[in-house]
């Protein structure tokens, strides 16, 4: 129970530091509107023919997109406390040797948690409407924080073998982009070329933002969100390891 609790006072810890850092704020609350309004209305009359029609399709692949996006800030927070000794000072406190980094990353997954419902009262107040029982929107949720706290991961891993926390946000939103446009987050997949479809198709991303959809306006659902699972487990499943790896070895040597 004590690890718990210390897992959630850094967290908090973590949550609290968005008071000196406003910046990082806007990323998670203005950015992701100012994301969806660009969107929205310099696509939708093309793609969807209205903007009315293409709000229901552009809004859940705006919150995965989005979700991904602020997956860096995992690793970014991270190496923050790494090159500035903050895990150095963790190490010599009565605490769990985890308690750390589950606390950045509960926080980071309660920063994703907001986004996502900041985009679906935007999403409301531009007209959009549910398609779906409410209780998809719960279970919508819990499929992109799943999912982001399998990227988690990765960022953890890149935070952890930057030298600082620039190139943290240099990688992981250079690495990030080409595999969130290459999918079906702004227009339909068989609006796409013949020869990139399939790899479209497989996208992880592409399968987030149907599920999305499925929940959201009550689309096929269950099928994207099942191979959305089976890429947060294997994302899990190889970079867990190789993240707490990496970061026990940084830390012995500090």
């Amino acid at each position: 129970m004590s690890s718990l609790q210390q897992t959630l006072t850094l967290a908090w810890r973590s949550l609290l530091q968005l008071r000196r850092n406003p910046w990082e704020l806007m990323d998670f609350s203005i950015q992701p509107i100012l994301f969806l309004l660009l969107f929205l209305y310099v696509f939708g009359g093309a793609v969807a023919g209205s903007t009315e029609a293409y709000l229901d399709f552009i809004l859940p692949g705006v919150i995965v997109m989005n979700l991904v996006f602020v997956t860096v800030y995992v690793g970014h927070g991270l190496n923050t406390d790494l090159t500035r000794g903050v895990f150095d000072r963790f190490r010599a406190l009565p605490i769990a040797r985890w308690s750390p980094l589950a606390g950045r990353i509960l926080a980071d997954m309660v920063k994703q948690a907001w986004c996502v419902l900041l985009l679906l009262v935007v999403g409301f107040l531009l007209g959009f409407r549910l398609g779906a029982p409410v209780w998809g929107v719960l279970v919508m949720l819990l499929l992109l924080l799943v999912f982001a706290f399998a990227m988690s991961w990765i960022m953890v891993l890149v935070g952890v073998m930057a030298r600082d926390p620039e190139h943290v946000q240099l990688f992981g939103f250079t690495a990030l982009f080409p595999v969130t446009f290459l999918s079906n987050v702004f227009v339909p997949l068989e609006t796409l070329p013949p020869f990139i479809q399939a790899v479209v198709g497989a996208n992880p991303v592409s399968l987030l933002s149907e599920a999305a959809r499925g929940f959201l306006s009550g689309g096929p659902a269950l099928e994207p969100a099942l191979w959305a699972l089976v890429w947060a487990g294997g994302i899990t499943v190889v970079f867990a390891p190789l993240s707490l790896w990496a970061l026990n070895r940084r830390l012995a040597r500090s």
